[in-house]
């Protein structure tokens, strides 16, 4: 996590894969340098990716260096360096957007991330201890998601009085029902660490809801109850467009 975070302070990082190099350019960015194996450039795949890169700067690896470096099984060794885009954090937020609080799971995190892209939500905002958003893991897990959102690293005091939204958090222990809530306007959803939850003083500002487990199992993988709220959300919103309160972002 350590490296991740530092290759992060200094505004790069290596996006691995065909996917994910391909989704890159479909969202209409740049690398700053493209790393291929010298045993892959004559593949079809790279021949057509790197015709669209006229004027990147394109590294050869030997083949024990492809070994060394990479993390995806059986797949085609190109890696695509890229900034990481340094926004801001706003003064004032007041679109809906997700707070990940301590969570260390790197593929929870990517599926989140990959949930919130899919879910129209563009703002995601990642708490002191949580996973680094940038790292090859997270990275991998959210499948060219990073291409489409906004995030932040931050700490809560930082970001907790710049949120101008409803703060809804999951917690097991509440009692009020996700499907009992009127999610049409913005919010901030906040979801915790996978053992511990979200913290108490997050949750003292936040309204806790819960997700109705008729099963019997004692609590949902965080990654799938953000993805169950984030589309409750989606459903609210298409079952009422246009109506008072459900207005889209």
């Amino acid at each position: 996590m350590e490296k991740s975070r530092a290759s992060a302070q200094q505004g790069i990082t290596l996006l691995e894969g065909i996917h994910l190099c391909k989704t890159y350019l479909e969202a209409g960015k740049q690398p700053r340098q493209v790393i291929v194996g010298e045993l892959a450039q004559a593949q079809a795949e790279i021949m057509a990716l790197l015709q669209g890169l006229a004027g990147i700067p394109v590294s050869l690896l030997s083949q024990s260096l492809c070994q060394q470096l990479t993390q995806v099984e059986n797949g085609i060794p190109v890696w695509f360096e890229v900034p990481i885009a340094q926004a801001t954090l706003p003064d004032q937020i007041k679109s809906d957007c997700l707070v990940l609080d301590g969570l260390q799971d790197p593929g929870n995190v990517g599926t989140i991330l990959r949930s919130a892209a899919a879910a129209g939500v563009k703002q995601v905002f990642a708490l002191e201890a949580t996973a680094s958003l940038w790292s090859q893991k997270v990275l991998r897990a959210g499948m060219g998601a990073h291409c489409y959102l906004t995030l932040w690293e931050t700490d809560w005091k930082t970001l907790a009085p710049r949120l101008q939204i409803p703060i809804i958090a999951t917690s097991s222990h509440a009692t009020q029902s996700l499907y009992e809530l009127n999610l049409c306007r913005p919010h901030a959803w906040v979801f915790g660490h996978e053992g511990q939850g979200v913290r108490a003083d997050i949750l003292s500002l936040a309204q806790p809801v819960c997700i109705p487990q008729p099963g019997g199992l004692e609590s949902l993988n965080v990654g799938a109850a953000a993805s169950i709220c984030l589309f409750e959300t989606v459903r609210q919103r298409m079952l009422t467009p246009g109506a008072s309160g459900c207005s889209s972002n």
